[in-house]
């Protein structure tokens, strides 16, 4: 009988568990403990982030945001070399006019034979200027194009490898010429 009375005994356990049914999570009896372990897991994680992955989170962003800066400021500096180097070349093209009609003006006064040597010569001399001086405009502006090309290239690597990629510097160079041809 004792092991009767046992069977009947947990059947009624059993009954009462499941009159009471339901989720232990709903159960009142345990909102403290629950409640209590909540506030433990939110303090560890806030912890957590607070100390470790926000400081390095904000780090890259400081350092992604100089670079982008002193490439930006580096681009200027270019730009304001080849606007230098385009007044230089417009004095250059001024002062090799004036000088052409100066000479063309005491030609003038001379003899016609003279009139066409010099001007045939102050001709000369404005091409040669000009040439030299466009070539020098060229070349600083080229500069310029391959600087920024390079530290595009070098800041999208960064960037990409930054964010957890690896830069493909074959995709980088074709997007970077897809970009600067239109």
């Amino acid at each position: 009988m004792a092991d009767g009375t046992t069977e009947v005994a947990e059947a009624g356990a059993h009954a009462a568990e499941a009159a009471t049914g339901g989720m232990p999570q709903l159960d009142f009896s345990t909102f403290p403990n629950q409640i209590f372990w909540l506030l433990v897991a939110l303090v560890i994680i806030y912890a957590m982030l607070s100390r470790i992955a926000l400081p390095r989170i904000g780090a890259v962003l400081a350092e992604r945001s100089g670079t982008i800066t002193n490439d930006i400021a580096a681009a200027e500096e270019l730009k304001d070399k080849a606007r230098a180097a385009e007044t230089a070349y417009d004095k250059a093209l001024a002062d090799a006019r004036a000088e052409a009609g100066r000479i063309v003006a005491e030609a003038k006064a001379g003899v016609q034979a003279e009139l066409a040597a010099e001007l045939a010569r102050a001709d000369a001399e404005i091409a040669a200027r000009t040439a030299e001086s466009e070539q020098a405009l060229a070349a600083i502006r080229d500069q310029a194009l391959a600087s920024i090309t390079e530290v595009a290239r070098d800041t999208a690597g960064a960037i990409v490898a930054a964010m957890g990629g690896s830069a493909d510097t074959a995709r980088i160079d074709a997007a970077l010429a897809a970009r600067t041809r239109g």
